[in-house]
């Protein structure tokens, strides 16, 4: 498996799945900074030899992407999406989605952050309080993404110029942003919610509200899938349904990073905090049709990133 997911949470889901099925799962992971897109460059230079079965991303549009390249094997019937996955998923089946995070903007002390609240922030003069993690890679990449779709990309390379010539702060990810809002250093930021969490949990003062374009929120779900061409296709299709099930998805919302539960599990089964982040996702973005502005994006900013 390539696994883009943070290792301490991914590792005892796999090593069960191991214990279950009397077999080794051996995981390959990335680093922080450009976990995901590592990744799924990896298994594009891989397709004529690929070197594994199951492919555990922490987005969707990487793995959208290697759907549309011929690189995913359809599952089974049988095979469990995600609630109220599109007809357009439902007939090609070539991943699952589970485990959600959103997208926030965090801050010291409850303020309001809607839609033109944060854009209005970001129209002002300097931005040296202001931070986000590069956007290359993972999370912050499918922002973009979402942003050169509602502006036009044109409008969004304006608009992220602007950004560096008022001196927002780019970071080497959605962990770095957190700390900076939490350590004084910055009084907004763009994270995810399971880094949010981590600041809760260690007992920090950060204020929390979804990331929104054109008034919906970014849910960017856990996706998995079979590699075409795996040497074990049938063990790795029961890894796939494995890591959607209940049981699974009720692990990672009750994880510190709360993800959120994207199939059929009882609501009354979930925290209130998870509750709560799963009524912003049922009112969230469709992301798959962000894979053609995602190739845009990558194309600008490899050629012109942060200058």
């Amino acid at each position: 498996m390539y696994c883009a997911h943070d290792s301490q949470v991914a590792s005892p889901v796999l090593e069960r799945f191991g214990d279950l099925n009397d077999i080794e799962v051996l995981a390959r992971y990335d680093t922080e900074a450009n976990k995901s897109l590592g990744l799924v460059n990896r298994l594009r230079t891989e397709r004529d030899r690929p070197q594994c079965d199951v492919f555990w991303n922490n987005e969707l549009l990487g793995t959208a992407l290697l759907g549309s390249e011929g690189l995913l094997s359809r599952l089974s019937s049988g095979q469990s999406l995600r609630r109220g996955a599109s007809d357009a998923v439902q007939e090609r089946r070539l991943w699952v989605e589970f485990g959600g995070r959103i997208r926030l903007v965090v801050s010291p002390r409850q303020v309001d952050l809607s839609e033109s609240d944060v854009l209005s922030v970001l129209e002002r003069g300097d931005l040296s309080d202001v931070t986000i993690a590069k956007p290359m890679f993972g999370t912050t990449l499918t922002q973009y993404c979402a942003w050169g779709e509602a502006w036009g990309l044109e409008e969004l390379k304006r608009r992220h110029r602007s950004w560096l010539r008022k001196g927002i702060r780019y970071v080497d990810g959605n962990s770095a942003t957190k700390d900076l809002v939490a350590n004084g250093v910055c009084s907004l930021g763009f994270t995810d919610s399971d880094d949010f969490f981590v600041a809760v949990d260690a007992g920090l003062a950060l204020h929390a509200e979804p990331v929104r374009v054109s008034g919906k929120t970014i849910c960017i779900p856990n996706s998995a899938a079979v590699i075409q061409g795996s040497r074990q296709p049938d063990l790795a299709r029961r890894l796939v349904e494995y890591l959607c099930s209940p049981e699974v998805e009720l692990e990672l919302a009750r994880s510190p990073a709360r993800q959120i539960p994207l199939g059929a599990v009882d609501p009354q089964s979930l925290t209130e905090e998870v509750r709560a982040l799963r009524r912003w996702a049922d009112d969230s973005l469709e992301l798959e049709p962000l894979l053609s502005m995602r190739g845009r994006v990558l194309e600008w900013l490899r050629r012109d990133y942060m200058t």
